[in-house]
C-alpha cells in the first residue's frame, strides 16, 4: 500500500478514526466503518476508496486535494464521489475542478452538494449526518453523525406481535426514531461553534481543533481568527460528555514536546483521560 501521508489511527467503540491535521498544513479524516471522509487538505492514497466526503470550509489546508481525490477515483475506475460542502463554496469549487480538468486534460466526475446549517444527509439506513454552523473566518459548518434506530412507542409495549402488526397495516406509526450522536467533527472554529451546538459535547467521539496551546497567545485574537486555545477546553471541562475527545489542527509554532508540556500543565488529567492529542 502507498503511504503518502503520515496518518494516525485510533479505534474507539467499533469505529476507526484515521487522519492527519496540522494548522495551515493539511487536514483530512476518515471513519472507515461509516464510509465517509471529513476534509481533503491532502488525500492519502488509501482514502481514495471512500466515496462520500464532507468538507467543513474552503481554506486550502482543508480542500486543496479535492481535484486529486476526484481525478484518482476516475483513474481507478471508481464511481464518482459525492462531496458535501458549504453552499457558498459550491460554485467556486466547481470552477476549480474545471480548471484542473483543462490542465490535466482529464474529466472530474463528481457531485457537489451545497449544505446549509441544519441540513441532514442520509449516508445509510442507520446513519444521518447533520450540518451545524461553526465560527470561522469564512463560511463553515461542522458535522454530527447520528446513529438512528426505531423503538416501539411506550403505549404499544403491552401489545402482542399480531396486534402491533395490525396497527402497522392500518397505517399507525408504532415506533419512534431514536438518535445517538456517535461522531462529531467541528472543523475550524472558535469556541462559540461548540457552545452554540451542544450536541458536539454529547457525541461519543468528538474531533475538534486545538490550534493554540501556549499561555502567551492571546485568546481574543485567536477567537477573532476562528480558532481555539487549550484554555477554551479547560474552561469547558465539565461540559464535555464525550467518551473520546480528539484535539487536532495544532499550530506548527509548537513541536510535539512543547504541545505535550503545555497540555499537561493546563489539563493534567487530560479531561479524565478522554483527551487524545493528534500528534
Amino acid at each position: 500500500m502507498v503511504e503518502n501521508v503520515p496518518c494516525l489511527k485510533h479505534s474507539h467503540d467499533g469505529l476507526t478514526i484515521e487522519g492527519y491535521s496540522r494548522a495551515a498544513v493539511q487536514t483530512c479524516w476518515r471513519v472507515n466503518e461509516l464510509k465517509l471522509l471529513f476534509d481533503v487538505g491532502v488525500q492519502p492514497w488509501d482514502f481514495m476508496g471512500t466515496p462520500t466526503l464532507f468538507i467543513s470550509h474552503a481554506h486550502l489546508d482543508h480542500i486543496a486535494a479535492l481535484p486529486a481525490y476526484v481525478s484518482r477515483r476516475r483513474m481507478m475506475k471508481m464511481d464518482p464521489p459525492v462531496i458535501y460542502l458549504p453552499d457558498s463554496a459550491v460554485d467556486t469549487a466547481w470552477d476549480m475542478l474545471q480548471n484542473f480538468k483543462r490542465l490535466d486534460r482529464g474529466s472530474m466526475p463528481c457531485e457537489l452538494v451545497g449544505l446549509l446549517p441544519g441540513d441532514e444527509t442520509d449516508i445509510s439506513r442507520e446513519y444521518v449526518v447533520t450540518a451545524l454552523p461553526t465560527r470561522h473566518t469564512i463560511d463553515s459548518v461542522g458535522f454530527v453523525v447520528h446513529h438512528r434506530r426505531h423503538k416501539l412507542k411506550p403505549e404499544f409495549l403491552d401489545l402482542s406481535g399480531p396486534e402491533i402488526r395490525d396497527l402497522k397495516n392500518s397505517g399507525t406509526e408504532v415506533t419512534t426514531e431514536m438518535r445517538v450522536p456517535v461522531v462529531a467533527y467541528t472543523g475550524d472554529t472558535n469556541p462559540r461553534g461548540l457552545d452554540e451546538n451542544p450536541v458536539f459535547y454529547d457525541a461519543k467521539i468528538l474531533i475538534s481543533e486545538m490550534t493554540f496551546v501556549a499561555p502567551e497567545h492571546r485568546k481574543e485574537k485567536i477567537h477573532k481568527h476562528g480558532h481555539m486555545h487549550i484554555d477554551d477546553y479547560r474552561q469547558r471541562a465539565e461540559r464535555f460528555n464525550n467518551e473520546l475527545i480528539i484535539a487536532a489542527h495544532l499550530s506548527t509554532r509548537y513541536n510535539v514536546a512543547q504541545v505535550k508540556r503545555f497540555v499537561q500543565k493546563a489539563l493534567p488529567d487530560g479531561l479524565g483521560g478522554r483527551l487524545k492529542l493528534w500528534l
